[in-house]
C-alpha cells in the first residue's frame, strides 16, 4: 500500500490569526509539521492542503509541496479528500490527515496508523491517549472516545463518558488512573475509498449536534480502530499554547 500525509492549513483562526506561519523559533509552523511528517517510515509523501497563497508561499519557502484547494470546504476532512481526488495523487491507497497545528506529532504514531490499515480490514484508524489531568476529562473542549474489546471505537463525544452513574468509583481521578475514560487525538487515515465517500456524505445528526465529524464516519457503519499511545502530543490553539511550544523548542534546542 501506499500511503499520502495530508496536511491541512487555513490562514483564518478565530484564537490564533494566521497560527501556520507563526515563526518566533526561526520556522514556521506548518514547517514544524512538516517536517516532523516526513520523519515517518511508511509514508511515501507529504502535501500541505490550504486556500491561502500566503501558507503556499511559506512552504514553497522551505522546499515542501503544496497545493491549493477550495475555500469553500466545511472542514479539513473535506480539504484532504480534494486532495486525494487529483489526478496527482491517484496512486495513493491509503491518506493520512495531519494536523497543521501539531508540529509535535510523533513519526511513529502516524506509522502506527497506516500500519493499522495494512494490516486490518478497516476504513478508517485514529489515536487516543492518557488524560493527564482530571480537569481535563470534564473539558468539553477535549473529546473522549469508548471504544470496544477489540479496540474500535463505540463513540466519540465532548461529554464525560463512560458516565457514573452509582459513584462505585472515588471520582474523576480513579477513573484517570483506571484507564476508563481516553482523550480522542484529532489524527485521522483513511482508505481513500472510504475517505472519498465520507466526505461526499451529508453531516449526520450526531455530528452537528457533537460539531465531531468522525460520528458521520460512525453513522455510515464505518469501523474505526483506534491506538493507543502513551502520551498526547500538544496541538497549538491559543497563543499560549504556541508561547510553551516556543518555551520547549528552544529548551530542545539547548
Amino acid at each position: 500500500m501506499s500511503s499520502l500525509i495530508v496536511i491541512p492549513a487555513r490562514y483564518d483562526s478565530t484564537r490564533l490569526p494566521g497560527k501556520p506561519l507563526l515563526r518566533q523559533t526561526g520556522k514556521y509552523l506548518i514547517e514544524h509539521v512538516y517536517e516532523q511528517a516526513l520523519k515517518t517510515k511508511r509514508a511515501s509523501a507529504v502535501v500541505v492542503a490550504t486556500d491561502d497563497q500566503r501558507i503556499v508561499e511559506a512552504v514553497r519557502g522551505f522546499e515542501g509541496q503544496v497545493v491549493m484547494t477550495s475555500p469553500d470546504h466545511r472542514s479539513g476532512t473535506d480539504r484532504i479528500a480534494e486532495v486525494a481526488a487529483m489526478k496527482d495523487f491517484a496512486h495513493f491507497d491509503t491518506i493520512v490527515n495531519v494536523q497543521g497545528d501539531e508540529p509535535e506529532i510523533d513519526p511513529n504514531l502516524i506509522d502506527a496508523l497506516i500500519r493499522l490499515l495494512e494490516k486490518t480490514d478497516v476504513q478508517m484508524a485514529t489515536a487516543a491517549a492518557p488524560f493527564e489531568s482530571t480537569a481535563e476529562i470534564v473539558n468539553p473542549g477535549i473529546v473522549k472516545v469508548v471504544i470496544d474489546q477489540r479496540r474500535f471505537a463505540m463513540y466519540f463525544s465532548r461529554s464525560v463518558i463512560p458516565h457514573d452513574r452509582d459513584g462505585q468509583t472515588a471520582g474523576a481521578s480513579a477513573l484517570m488512573l483506571a484507564g476508563l475514560y481516553r482523550k480522542h487525538l484529532g489524527i485521522y487515515a483513511y482508505q481513500k475509498a472510504f475517505l472519498l465517500q465520507l466526505a461526499a456524505a451529508e453531516a449526520c445528526d450526531l455530528e452537528k449536534l457533537e460539531k465531531l465529524e468522525q460520528l458521520r464516519a460512525l453513522y455510515l457503519g464505518a469501523k474505526i480502530i483506534v491506538h493507543d499511545t502513551p502520551q498526547a502530543h500538544h496541538g497549538i490553539d491559543t497563543p499560549e499554547d504556541y508561547e510553551a511550544f516556543v518555551r520547549r523548542y528552544a529548551g530542545a534546542e539547548l
